[in-house]
């Protein structure tokens, strides 16, 4: 078992060894604050693999950055922390997060015997349903939920702006639910 020594650094060496491009400051730097500025992070985005990209980037941008640090203005912690809460929002606020969020895996549970290859649209009439739509938004449902393509697949594949098949899903999903809730009532 090893025992690391306490840091018995002051903020004020730890700043001047950081100017001076110190490379070894950077590692007490991580060790001294890298939980807590994790724990901050991980608040925001929710996400522990995230949160760990989110520091990584953060620590990053304080070395590449450091001599815009002032001592004047805040503790060296208050601008860490700072750093880290932006680059934790523009990570939330981003598509790829967002997009990430809607494609992890859902957890199993007790009823993880309904999934999708247990599926068949034909027991909710799904198919003769989607007799009634458009030629093109018929397409585009058709290669969505039974062939199982996306529409960056079908877009390409189809020479069809991206936007448009975007749009005639859109339209062929309100549609649906207009005919749904004619057949449940």
């Amino acid at each position: 078992m090893s025992t690391q020594k306490p840091h018995t650094i002051t903020e004020e060496e730890l700043v001047a060894r950081l100017r001076s491009g110190d490379t070894k400051a950077v590692s007490l730097l991580y060790d001294m604050y890298s939980a807590t500025l994790f724990g901050v992070v991980l608040q925001i985005v929710k996400v522990e693999e995230t949160a760990e990209d989110v520091l990584q980037e953060a620590f990053v941008k304080i070395w590449n950055s450091f001599q815009s640090y002032d001592a004047s203005k805040g503790r060296l912690f208050t601008w860490m922390i700072n750093i880290c809460r932006n680059l934790a929002i523009d990570k939330i606020r981003s598509k790829q997060h967002r997009v990430s969020l809607q494609t992890r895996e859902i957890p199993a549970s007790p009823r993880a015997d309904m999934g999708a290859d247990n599926f068949k649209p034909e027991h909710i009439g799904l198919r003769e349903i989607t007799e009634t739509l458009s030629p093109e938004q018929k397409q585009i449902i058709d290669l969505m939920y039974f062939e199982g393509m996306t529409q960056s697949e079908i877009a390409e594949e189809y020479q069809i702006p991206l936007g448009t098949v975007k749009t005639r899903a859109r339209s062929a999903i309100r549609t649906l639910v207009k005919l749904f809730k004619g057949r449940a009532q």
